[in-house]
């Protein structure tokens, strides 16, 4: 977020869950990216802020919220003493969840497998409508295509990053996998190690796919863990997903700190990835 809007942003935090009958009258800022989350005190909520923009977003992470947690999947959970919808507020959209406080120690490989077992487990039984996985490789494609909101990517890393994205998404549909709910980015800062185990946060993401689409985002251990994994699907989708993010780094709107610096370190990880698992997508 924009660091002149986070005092409103918080203000609208504050005010939003005022509103809906928790006491708060203290905030702190925990995460900062392309919206922030709040804890706060002494409700001890946690309320995650976006622009009104993305409204239909949060509107769609609050119904995944609602859905999965009645299908006991390990994500952390809507505040149950609210009711469970988008608050909009001098131009944000404010959602309340249940604040978690993390442990000190890590989450093995296994355990973060068994976790995203339990999560797709669960995912599998939850029917609704959400976007394909190859909705989001669009929109990395339409950010690419707009010179306007990417002027600093030049034109050699556009077109590897072009071709890489509509290459390994036609491999990776053509293999026919089976596809259900995912998060769709599973990633090591989703992953919350509380008390009661470890939960997956950020569900705006949410999307339909191979299950290797999921496990590509969490370390590479982690997949030695998890049962009938397609190494060859996972390879594909790894990289995939590394052209993906890569991409969303360009975005001069991208909120998230050093952007720039690992959209380079990316894009030097990707070339390296293809030459190593020989992925032919017409460099």
């Amino acid at each position: 977020m924009r660091p002149s809007d986070i005092p409103r942003a918080v203000e609208a935090a504050l005010a939003s869950a005022s509103a809906a009958g928790l006491s708060a009258d203290d905030a702190t800022v925990i995460n900062d990216s392309n919206q922030i989350a709040v804890r706060l005190l002494p409700a001890d909520a946690l309320a995650r802020v976006a622009y009104e923009v993305h409204q239909a977003g949060a509107e769609f992470e609050v119904e995944v919220g609602r859905r999965l947690t009645q299908a006991g999947s390990p994500v952390g959970t809507l505040d149950p003493r609210v009711e469970p919808r988008v608050h909009l507020r001098d131009g944000f959209a404010v959602t309340l969840w249940t604040y978690y406080e993390s442990l000190p120690s890590g989450i093995t490989p296994p355990e973060y497998a068994q976790a995203l077992l339990r999560l797709h487990a669960s995912m599998g039984q939850v029917e609704m409508v959400a976007p394909h996985f190859t909705d989001r490789v669009a929109s990395a494609r339409s950010l690419l295509a707009d010179r306007v909101r990417t002027p600093e990517l030049g034109d050699a890393d556009r077109e590897l990053l072009n071709k890489t994205l509509d290459s390994l998404t036609a491999s990776i549909t053509s293999r026919g996998a089976e596809e259900q709910l995912l998060h769709g980015e599973p990633h090591p800062g989703n992953l919350l190690h509380t008390r009661t185990g470890p939960l997956f946060v950020d569900l705006e993401t949410c999307c339909r796919g191979p299950v290797e689409f999921d496990i590509a985002h969490a370390p590479e251990e982690v997949a030695e863990h998890y049962p009938g994994v397609d190494e060859d699907l996972l390879v594909e989708c790894r990289t995939l997903m590394l052209a993906m993010i890569t991409t969303w780094r360009w975005d001069r709107e991208d909120q998230l700190p050093n952007g720039r610096q690992l959209a380079a370190e990316w894009l030097s990880q990707l070339r390296t990835a293809l030459d190593r698992h020989r992925l032919d997508v017409g460099r």
